[in-house]
């Protein structure tokens, strides 16, 4: 699934929109701090109270542009609301997400965070980000 996931994050990030998207400051700092498994559980929590929902409150505007490595990357994935993940990801809007469809906006939104934390300039290596199989 990496190479697939990995060819859909890069034709979105081709968009201008998307393309401006970037951990920096203190959403990249707390990315290091936290790690990938605090982040993966922080994603799943952030999408089943603010995605996942058939009509999520406030839909299109309920996502933040900084304040949390998870919301940058929503942007950045187009997983940021409803429209955008049924437009980018062909994921229907109006009923609830499944399980699946959960776990696989948790993976879009984990795998542009670790291409962020590995790829960009100063990540170091040891990274916990760097670390994974």
């Amino acid at each position: 699934m990496d190479r697939s996931l990995d060819q859909r994050l890069d034709r979105i990030a081709r968009h201008p929109f998307r393309a401006k998207f970037r951990l920096r400051g203190r959403d990249r700092a707390t990315a290091e701090l936290s790690g990938p498994s605090t982040l993966r559980w922080h994603a799943y929590d952030l999408i089943a109270k603010r995605l996942a929902p058939a009509e999520p409150y406030k839909d299109g505007k309920q996502t933040p542009y900084r304040g949390h490595p998870v919301f940058v990357a929503q942007h950045a994935t187009a997983t940021c609301c409803r429209t955008c993940l049924e437009r980018w990801h062909g994921i229907p809007k109006g009923r609830e997400l499944s399980r699946a469809e959960r776990a696989y906006v948790v993976e879009v939104i984990c795998r542009w965070i670790e291409r962020e934390m590995v790829g960009a300039p100063g990540s170091g290596t040891g990274s916990a980000w760097e670390d994974r199989p």
